[in-house]
């Protein structure tokens, strides 16, 4: 491996495993917090090792989770996780230095028409999104389905320039990512009502809809992640937006929020009563 591989992967393989299962769309268990529920079956996890009770093997480290869940190989596990969760990479004085992003060149999955109805049925029904609000993203063009039959959220930024989309596997396989090339720090999926000074961060597209389908008198909007300091936010701040950071209801959660209000005192923390705000409107 040249030296340049061995650093990025040196960065990336102490990425909260956490992170890595719910970015995948692992789902917690609600009485045991150390048990995941994956694509590839029943998962623990215990600092940074993971054991795989379904199918009985194990491994440590981001960068084996990935390949283990996806079936990767390791470069594209690598190159994977430095485009989805280069803002959860701890730094070190050894790693000054070393970038830690790919640079790649941004494109959208090309729309399929064929598997918007499989999108818009997993969003109802799976996920009870008001048909509403999914129908209006539709129409917009913000939400269209791709030939993997994954849901695709366009981030936007100034001028609503497309900078970036959220994709969230809605077949057999339940994963979450983003298109390669994306630009979190240029922008964000939102949805919001007009003339309100409200902003709730959530950590995806997923949880802005439920919050907003809950509580529809803000902006609700998506840090793609447990990014505790979206580019975009301090200009909000400036304008005299009210703030709340309402990430989910468990560790990672909360490091990210403790950090961002650590950043910007003027944010204030929404915490949702369960993991999440989709298991709060599914409960509804």
């Amino acid at each position: 491996m040249c030296e340049d591989m061995r650093g990025k992967a040196d960065l990336v393989r102490d990425i909260d495993l956490i992170e890595v299962l719910k970015r995948c769309g692992g789902s917690r268990d609600h009485h045991d917090r150390a048990k995941w529920y994956t694509c590839q079956g029943v998962i623990s996890v215990t600092g940074q090792k993971f054991t795989n009770w379904t199918k009985y093997v194990g491994g440590g480290g981001a960068i084996d989770l990935v390949m283990h869940l996806k079936e990767w190989n390791f470069m594209s596990a690598l190159s994977w996780l430095l485009e989805n969760l280069s803002s959860s990479i701890i730094r070190s004085p050894a790693h000054v230095g070393i970038k830690p992003t790919v640079k790649s060149i941004f494109k959208l999955p090309e729309k399929d028409g064929r598997n918007l109805s499989k999108v818009t049925d997993y969003l109802r029904y799976d996920r009870c999104i008001p048909v509403v609000l999914v129908n209006g993203l539709i129409r917009s063009g913000r939400l269209y389905a791709d030939k993997r039959c994954n849901a695709v959220f366009l981030l936007l930024g100034k001028e609503k320039k497309i900078v970036g989309a959220e994709l969230r596997g809605t077949s057999h396989s339940r994963w979450h990512g983003m298109a390669p090339g994306s630009c979190k720090k240029s922008g964000a999926f939102y949805v919001k009502r007009q003339h309100t000074k409200k902003i709730v961060l959530c950590e995806s597209a997923i949880d802005a809809l439920s919050y907003f389908a809950l509580r529809p008198d803000c902006i609700a909007a998506s840090t793609s992640g447990t990014n505790p300091k979206p580019e975009w936010l301090s200009a909000f701040i400036a304008r005299g937006f009210e703030i709340f950071c309402g990430f989910d209801n468990d560790e990672a959660g909360e490091k990210a929020a403790i950090k961002m209000i650590h950043l910007y005192p003027v944010v204030r923390r929404l915490r949702p009563i369960k993991n999440d705000w989709n298991e709060v409107l599914r409960s509804q």
